[in-house]
């Protein structure tokens, strides 16, 4: 059994891990900012930063997992497997495999730990608890329904406060006609605590009237692709979700079609909502707006705020108030012609020209988006928001024009593209700098209290650390492919050590002066 004292022990030190040893959960602490106190590594030294030591997975895939380092231990992961890997070294300690029993394996976003367990979720809706120690399974509980086409990707979350403690836990699945969901689990059992359908699953339900009718309603997507973040003293959950379906098709779902690629503060302790915000209303280009809700703390017209900060997938950038969701800033990160303004909510009006069509529309983004998965940072230091970009055009069409379209319903060809790394002024909205990449492809990003953004640069193989001031490059290394994760780092025996996933391969870097 799981040690409750144990649990919110490593909690307390997840809410100010930015400033620890270690990188305990995956966004390194519950904020989502991705940003690191430790300043060994800095824009003066940088340079001097070598190779510490790489692991190989010793079975075939990606790493698109954080790696979490507690006690001196990195745990990494990929669908269906767990590595155990002395931080110092590289030495492996123990390798968890599961014969799952299929799912969609597009990748796996991470675990979770807390005390002397370890939680992983399996591509087969299967949700693990493991002993940190050797990686023994626990308990297994199933939390989605594989013959449906749901599968699992997401980094599990652990919380603690009055109301209990919490693993937390979002759903993936297919885009054809099944409802998204997030839900909280008993850390020691695996039981249910209560579930969360991102679209309403009966007449009456909150959202309900942005929707046509109830068979659309309960059917209709919102996938929550991201781990969530988590405010403690709000005891607020920030959930990002994903498109609504039919997912490019759209005369059957008039409306905004609640609570679809929106923001949603909800209570972990029973899972009620407390507000929303949606950065794509009707979203008819596959924009899932699952991208991280950055929490952190500013100001805006002299005045201390709480504030929440989403780069979407759409290209649109918000800030809001994070204790009732109400937009402070909404502007474009990068150039985008698919909308008519913003409302008097701050959310885009969508322009019906740029919806997809038989004969095509041309559109900026394109269906990849102006950004993805791979998490963005926060720099307190500089107030800037970073986050990896794409200005990508593509032409969008209808190829399902009857009115009750199912699936899909239309697609998107490609055009051209320009990958970057895109730095915001959080007060303002506005790009304070931007530095372009040669190549496609996106990274996570990492930035730190040495005035420091680690980055790979698109497919071209590097792993870059840039002037998180000025966005000039200061440092690279070649890896073997494009950084497919998040960077971490953290300090072992007065060591700063960062690292990053490339591949099927872990590269530690650490100062060597």
């Amino acid at each position: 059994m799981i040690s409750v004292v144990l649990v919110l022990l490593a909690l307390a030190a997840q809410a100010h891990a930015t400033g620890s040893e270690g990188w305990p959960t995956y966004h390194g602490d519950y904020s989502g900012q991705r940003f690191s106190a430790l300043t060994k590594i800095n824009a003066q030294n940088v340079k001097h930063l070598s190779l510490a030591w790489s692991y190989r997975l010793s079975s075939p895939g990606t790493i698109k997992s954080t790696p979490l380092v507690v006690d001196g231990i990195a745990y990494v992961s990929i669908p269906d497997h767990v590595w155990a890997i002395d931080a110092r070294t590289g030495r492996e300690v123990w390798h968890f495999e599961w014969d799952g029993k299929g799912g969609n394996h597009i990748g796996n976003r991470g675990v979770a730990v807390a005390g002397d367990s370890l939680y992983v979720a399996t591509p087969d809706c299967t949700l693990h608890s493991l002993s940190i120690k050797d990686g023994k399974e626990r308990w297994r509980q199933t939390i989605c329904d594989l013959d449906l086409y749901y599968y699992v990707s997401n980094a599990p979350l652990i919380i603690a406060n009055n109301g209990g403690t919490h693993l937390i836990v979002g759903v993936s699945g297919d885009d054809l006609d099944i409802p998204g969901y997030v839900e909280s689990h008993d850390p020691s059992t695996g039981a249910l605590q209560w579930r969360w359908y991102v679209v309403p699953q009966k007449k009456g339900d909150p959202g309900f009237e942005s929707w046509p009718n109830e068979d659309m309603a309960k059917h209709g997507g919102g996938m929550t692709w991201q781990p969530p973040t988590y405010d403690p003293e709000l005891n607020l959950l920030y959930v990002t979700t994903g498109n609504p379906q039919p997912v490019v098709a759209y005369k059957n779902r008039p409306g905004a079609n609640l609570f679809t690629a929106s923001i949603v503060a909800l209570n972990p302790d029973d899972g009620k909502m407390r507000w929303y915000f949606q950065s794509s209303p009707h979203d008819t280009h596959d924009w899932d707006a699952t991208q991280v809700a950055v929490l952190f703390d500013g100001e805006i017209n002299g005045q201390p705020r709480k504030l929440l900060g989403q780069a979407s997938r759409n290209g649109k950038f918000f800030v809001l108030d994070r204790t009732d969701g109400k937009a402070i800033v909404s502007s474009d990160y990068v150039y985008t012609n698919w909308s008519n303004g913003f409302d008097e909510k701050g959310q885009p009006i969508p322009n019906p020209e740029k919806e997809p069509q038989i004969a095509g529309a041309l559109v900026t983004p394109n269906q990849g988006g102006a950004t993805n998965w791979p998490p963005p940072t926060f720099s307190p230091q500089t107030g800037l928001f970073y986050v990896s970009a794409a200005q990508a055009y593509s032409v969008w069409y209808i190829y399902d024009a009857g009115d009750n379209p199912q699936g899909w319903g239309g697609t998107d060809r490609g055009g051209w593209s320009q990958n970057m790394l895109q730095a915001i002024d959080y007060k303002t909205g506005k790009v304070r700098w931007s530095h372009k990449w040669e190549g496609g492809g996106m990274s996570g990003l990492l930035s730190t209290a040495g005035n420091l953004v680690f980055s790979g640069d698109g497919s071209s193989g590097n792993f870059v650390a840039l002037d998180a001031t000025t966005g000039e490059p200061l440092w690279h290394a070649g890896l073997r492919s494009g950084v497919s994760n998040g960077p971490i780092t953290y300090t072992l025996d007065g060591q700063q050590y960062v690292v990053v996933g490339a591949g099927d391969t872990l590269w530690a870097f650490v100062m060597n002066e």
